[in-house]
């Protein structure tokens, strides 16, 4: 079906004129009513009539993190207006999917989620990538669909179909507004996309059909928005994009302008940071010495995601990435070079069409010279539409096995050996999901565990490095060192919404970038190689992957919208005293105590009736 918007006018809605609750004019969002069927002689009972912006939404995200901004901003506008939003699926009265088109895993969880919607008889509207990109799949037949550039309209296509009808809006338009009502997953993080789409055609890419050519925001706006979250106590903005590097080129600017207008806003006490997104090598190599001077500021993290994908040049023009490996070392040798304590976190997609046994050996000495990491492995992937979908592909025992030998060599490094004993600034923002630890990170943005009261979470302090493992360091914090920002400012959206979690998920793995590699420098997380490749393919699955999981575990994290309830004002006396007490809370109730105690009750409860009853019985022989 194609986009019927502005198609059906007034006239195509039975009983004629615009639906009650509509805020703009019918022609802006058309719709097109269920269909009954005529096999049923007897109409069906109408649902009870009920106000717009009563219900419950459930919201469930797939993919990087502009699409979790995407939610995020869909999930403010339907807060506004006065729907709750939930993380449970089983109340929701709708339930909105925000879609990854990258890789296949991403679109058949989707599919599954679909189908478990439908099984469930809840209304459902579909949003993202893979709507945009692929409108007239099957699965999308008589679903409310929205696109990437129309989700500052999110609240009417609910509206529309929580009424019954099917409501499709893919027409592109105007960039949304920054300025659009927004819930953060982690308050604490603002996920800023600062364009769409890219200049690239990779030809595996499918995200390009979905996203579009490049549309940059201007300077002023987004200068404008980082004042804003900066009021709000906001201590981390993340660069979002499809392709940082090439920010700007469409209105006349460049990345480099932009870095330097945002650095002049940030807090001169190091209160926020800025994280730079993903970016390709081409768009970046003229600017290396303006973006490694950007880097080493206070207040930006020394860290970026280049991908390579390949370390042959041969399999690089295969997938036209338009550079060579060669460029790709200038821009890793020049950063490293200028920028102190700079970490790169890379991207490499094994077996794509074409790869040779010499073309992935090229791949593994690369990974084994620059010892990166972090390492984003994944298997090719071929995405219909593309024109790497129709190249001739290498047998997939080879892929799995080129994708377990880079795995094996990526594990076999130590990149934080050398840290114990040293003094790292951090900025905590988040609660691992072991309930103990509080995450923090370096300038460099590695991620540092520490045992601290909930307190501290959106401060900085200096940590003392204690321990190192693969993915991550353990640390104790200095007491005195503490920093406190202002307290982060409620918004006019009080959620009910504290419960809100919108998981960001990939089928299970971590988010991704918007040319078909795993994005984990714009996602919330590490990334563990194998798990992208394998995680919902069982034949794939190599025993490594548990074990992978299992050490990784403690280094996903929980969202903490609605946990700091402390002020900012006693975060630095709280490090000592109340340490021990906030992580004893943290841990819940024993089980154990609780079931021991039950036990307990019950026994004496029995006891006290049997003396009830021998009494009683004594009572009547007597008698």
């Amino acid at each position: 079906m194609e986009d019927i918007e502005d198609v059906l006018g007034p006239a195509g809605l039975s009983g004629g004129g615009a639906p009650p609750g509509l805020r703009l004019p019918l022609a802006a969002v058309a719709v097109k009513p269920k269909r009954r069927s005529s096999r049923v002689a007897q109409t069906p009972p109408q649902p009870e009539a009920r106000i717009p912006g009563t219900q419950t939404i459930y919201v469930k995200t797939f993919g990087c993190s502009h699409n979790q901004s995407d939610s995020e901003y869909m999930s403010g506008q339907l807060s506004a207006f006065g729907y709750a939003i939930t993380e449970e699926p089983e109340g929701a009265d709708l339930w909105l999917i925000n879609t990854c088109t990258v890789k296949n895993p991403s679109q058949s969880a989707m599919t599954t989620l679909i189908m478990k919607c439908k099984n469930a008889n809840k209304p459902l509207v579909v949003a993202g990538c893979v709507p945009q990109g692929s409108h007239g799949l099957k699965e999308l037949e008589g679903i409310s669909i929205i696109g990437v550039q129309q989700i500052d309209r999110v609240v009417e296509v609910v509206e529309e179909t929580l009424k019954g009808h099917e409501v499709r809006l893919l027409s592109r338009k105007t960039l949304p507004s920054l300025d659009l009502p927004k819930v953060r997953k982690n308050k604490f993080i603002e996920i800023l996309p600062i364009n769409v789409g890219c200049l690239g055609a990779c030809t595996y890419c499918k995200t390009k059909h979905a996203r579009g050519h490049l549309g940059s925001y201007t300077i002023d706006s987004l200068v404008d928005r980082v004042k804003t979250v900066v009021s709000e106590g906001v201590r981390e903005i993340w660069l979002s994009s499809e392709d940082t590097g090439a920010y700007g080129r469409d209105i006349g600017t460049n990345l480099p302008n932009l870095l330097n207008a945002i650095v002049a806003e940030l807090p001169v006490d190091r209160s926020t940071m800025l994280r730079i997104g993903m970016t390709n090598p081409p768009f970046i190599l003229e600017h290396l010495k303006e973006i490694a001077a950007v880097l080493r500021h206070p207040c930006v993290y020394s860290f970026l995601h280049v991908p390579v994908q390949s370390g042959s040049d041969a399999v690089l023009t295969a997938m036209n990435r338009e550079y060579t490996v060669g460029e790709f070392r200038k821009v890793v040798d020049t950063l490293c070079e200028l920028v102190p304590g700079m970490q790169i976190a890379t991207d490499i997609i094994c077996g794509f069409p074409g790869e040779t046994d010499e073309d992935f050996a090229e791949t593994v000495n690369l990974v084994k010279e620059y010892q990166f990491p972090q390492v984003h492995i994944s298997q090719f992937y071929p995405r219909p539409g593309t024109p790497a979908a129709r190249m001739k592909k290498v047998p997939s025992n080879d892929v799995k096995k080129r994708s377990r030998e880079l795995t094996s060599v990526f594990e076999s490094f130590s990149p934080y050996q050398g840290m114990e004993g040293k003094v790292e600034r951090i900025w905590i923002t988040e609660i691992a999901t072991d309930g103990v630890h509080l995450v923090g990170h370096t300038k460099g943005y590695i991620q540092v565990l520490v045992i601290a009261p909930d307190s501290m979470l959106g401060t900085s302090a200096d940590a003392t490095i204690t321990s190192v493992g693969r993915w991550s360091v353990f640390g104790e914090v200095i007491e005195g060192s503490v920093v406190v920002g202002e307290a982060p400012k409620q918004t006019s959206i009080e959620p009910q919404k504290e419960h809100i979690q919108n998981q960001v998920e990939e089928a299970g793995c971590c988010a991704i970038d918007s040319c078909g590699t795993c994005a984990c420098s714009d996602a919330a997380q590490h990334c563990v190689p194998e798990r992208c490749e394998d995680t919902l393919d069982a034949p794939q699955t190599s025993g490594d992957v548990n074990r992978q999981e299992a050490v990784q575990s403690t280094l996903v994290r929980r969202n903490v919208e609605g946990s700091t309830k402390a002020s900012g004002s006693n975060a630095a006396q709280s490090v000592g005293k109340e340490q021990q007490a906030n992580v004893v809370t943290r841990r819940g109730v024993n089980v154990d105590t609780v079931l021991w105690c039950g036990l307990a009750v019950s026994f004496a409860a029995t006891v006290a009736l049997l003396v009830l009853l021998t009494g009683k019985i004594s009572s009547t022989s007597s008698y």
